[in-house]
């Protein structure tokens, strides 16, 4: 039997029962009033809130900040379903309808595409939407394989799916896939904590629904982020598994949305360049017409675009 999965953050763990039975566990940091910070973890093989540590360190005692593990990962349950885009819009709606104001969110790789959808398909108000190295603003489609599709099943299968997560979360696999996403040396805590996650029970369910791309929106620009009409704001510069080609035409038809080029990064810039980060988020919730930078306030035009 697997020893109790140790907590990623070293902070008050809360626990939020979704509709159909499912817990969805997170931290939070020692402020309770102001408008809250939502840092959402990206969807791979090992994610957790770990991936969010910098920015909950810094937040932790400056606002109300709130740090989720989503269902499939960290803490929450890994109840063996169909995971999809939809089901995490909807998880996401629910816990976030449920905070005592409109948060602040930030939202890293493909989760930014989770949030877009419960903004425009489940009513969801928040204050605004950071997006860090976002997926769905490059040349690249990936290939989607809705469940129940031919590849769903052979992927999902147990003398394929297990077998193959066993394989792309070992030790070296591990190493080698973040290794990718930083300029300088991998944080030794960041590669135990993602070995460990991935050897808890139901570890491998919603990973290998990932693996399918059946959790990504074909055009996600134009069907999603295109339609967003409050302040967003996208952080980013190189990565070697996403592109960000078409963000000018994001930014330049867009007056909601502004940009931020983070540079050198590969896909995680709140770890190596965090002042950098903190610096581009306090600025976008910032009214322009304040010199000071205070958190948690945003202009009456919302985002402004940044030179990269």
């Amino acid at each position: 039997m697997a020893k109790p999965l140790m907590p990623a953050l070293d902070a008050e763990q809360f626990a939020f029962p979704l509709n159909g039975g499912l817990n969805l566990r997170g931290y939070r940091g020692e402020v309770s009033e102001g408008t809250p910070l939502v840092l959402l973890h990206s969807i791979n093989a090992a994610p957790s809130a770990m991936e969010m540590r910098p920015l909950f360190e810094h937040y932790r005692d400056r606002r109300p900040v709130l740090a989720p593990d989503l269902p499939g990962f960290g803490l929450s349950d890994r109840p063996d379903i169909p995971y999809s885009s939809n089901m995490y819009a909807r998880w996401l709606a629910e816990w976030l309808g449920s905070l005592d104001a409109p948060a602040d969110v930030v939202a890293l790789s493909l989760t930014g595409e989770f949030m877009a959808r419960a903004i425009l398909e489940q009513g969801l108000e928040v204050r605004s939407l950071s997006l860090i190295s976002p997926t769905g603003v490059g040349l690249r489609t990936p290939p989607v394989a809705p469940n129940g599709s031919r590849i769903d099943r052979f992927l999902t299968s147990s003398w394929v799916g297990r077998p193959l997560f066993n394989m792309l979360t070992s030790k070296l696999s591990i190493r080698w896939f973040l290794g990718q996403a930083f300029v300088g040396a991998t944080p030794e805590h960041l590669l135990r904590y993602a070995k460990e996650t991935t050897r808890h029970p139901g570890a491998h369910h919603a990973p290998l629904k990932f693996l399918t791309f059946s959790l990504f929106t074909e055009q996600a620009l134009s069907r999603l982020y295109s339609r967003l009409k409050l302040p967003c704001l996208v952080l980013y510069d190189r990565d070697p598994n996403i592109g960000f080609e078409r963000l000018p035409e994001l930014i330049e038809v867009h007056s909601n949305w502004a940009a931020k080029q983070l540079s050198p990064s590969l896909g995680l810039p709140h770890w190596e360049l965090t002042s950098e980060t903190i610096e581009a988020l306090e600025d976008f919730w910032t009214p322009p017409d304040q010199g000071a930078m205070r958190s948690g306030q945003i202009g009456e035009h919302g985002a402004r675009r940044e030179s990269a």
